[in-house]
């Protein structure tokens, strides 16, 4: 695929033993928004429990995903775990109620969604080169995060997010056309549907603000349940954690199954053919995908929209309120390479890109400098 590849926006020499996929798989892996990840809430915010998830923790459990399936396919391993890495950079601190929150701040001024904000990182506001800014991915790298940009598959919400125009997503981003993506890219979109929703459901089982009993009537829980026999284990973690893996493992072998079908019955030979096909050739088949959706809308119903998360989410949205609108009056109190920004791109964007790149707790040591 490299050799076919329409490569980097800024040409550079090839590497004497890395591809240039797994070039950008580094890239990714020691870019500063990559770390931070570490520190920004997937469901519960970091610190309150070492066991749940962040966005970091959930970006490496999808890129394991991804590459299984990859590797099975026979498909580019490389370019699958990049994409898969970099997917959620974008995020902003406080999982998806920070990301409602700017998407309604910054409502007058192109909104905000994070896998826009992904391809926008990627293409701007890093800056570990100075011959040019972002990382300079391979085209087929920001193809695939740009898919996403479009929502082609967006998680579960109340309502589906409107999608900022294409000037405030940096440079670059308006080079795909209509283009659908490669297979890796679409693999990436699968793992992290089935990342999400399993490792979602055991840390919400985990903070017993759902239970086994709740889900009886799902097809896929009862099923995995089923075969652990759950009833044979006596400890609560393991068999919250098996249950969740089998789930995994079922979804996986679905995906590689009907991935295997779909690219042998479209009869697609090259990467140029996959990415003109308009429909996805890496999808569950329609009966798993369809026992994925009810679980997704049981986790909405019952984990998303718990009152103790509801609670959470509400202080979280007026803190990102608060530290917006005291940035907006101040913009001195962000770094000079932020302010910058503020030219070319009018200070409630930098503002925004500002917020979207803190942890949880940089967020609130922020404001409490400003509210001692």
């Amino acid at each position: 695929m490299e050799a076919m590849s329409r490569g980097r926006a800024f040409p550079e020499p090839p590497h004497p033993y890395r591809s240039d996929f797994e070039r950008d798989r580094d890239r990714i892996i020691h870019c500063s928004a990559f770390r931070r990840l570490e520190g920004k809430t997937q469901v519960f915010s970091p610190g309150i429990n070492d066991y749940y998830r962040s966005r970091l923790t959930h970006s490496i459990e999808v890129a394991q995903i991804g590459r299984t399936i990859a590797k099975v396919l026979g498909l580019n391993e490389g370019l699958t775990e990049a994409i898969c890495l970099a997917h959620d950079l974008g995020h902003p601190p406080f999982g998806h109620t920070g990301e409602k929150v700017l998407d309604e701040l910054m409502a007058d001024c192109g909104g905000f969604e994070h896998n826009a904000q992904t391809l926008r990182i990627v293409t701007l506001l890093e800056h570990p080169y100075p011959a040019f800014m972002g990382l300079n991915l391979m085209y087929e790298t920001r193809l695939g995060l740009a898919r996403k940009a479009e929502g082609r598959r967006q998680r579960t919400e109340d309502r589906k997010q409107e999608v900022p125009p294409s000037s405030v997503l940096g440079p670059r981003s308006s080079d795909f056309g209509e283009l659908n993506c490669t297979l890796e890219g679409q693999i990436a979109d699968v793992a992290d549907r089935i990342a999400y929703n399993c490792h979602d459901l055991e840390d919400g089982m985990r903070a017993r603000l759902i239970n086994g009993n709740q889900m009886r009537h799902l097809d896929l829980y009862a099923e995995a349940a089923h075969r652990v026999g759950v009833e044979r284990i006596p400890d609560w973690t393991i068999r919250r954690t098996r249950v969740a893996k089998t789930i995994i493992d079922h979804l996986v072998s679905d995906c590689i199954d009907s991935g295997r079908a779909n690219i042998a019955r479209a009869g697609i030979q090259t990467a140029h053919e996959v990415c003109a096909t308009a429909q996805d050739l890496i999808a569950l088949s329609p009966e798993s995908d369809r026992r994925l959706a009810a679980l997704e809308q049981f986790l909405l119903a019952n984990f998303y929209h718990h009152e103790t998360l509801v609670a959470a989410a509400a202080r979280a949205r007026d803190w990102l309120t608060e530290l917006f609108h005291q940035l907006c009056r101040d913009p001195g109190r962000m770094p000079g390479y932020f302010r910058g920004f503020i030219p070319d791109w009018g200070l409630p964007r930098t503002v925004c890109d500002y917020i979207a790149g803190m942890t949880d707790r940089y967020c609130l040591k922020l404001l409490e400098v400003a509210n001692p």
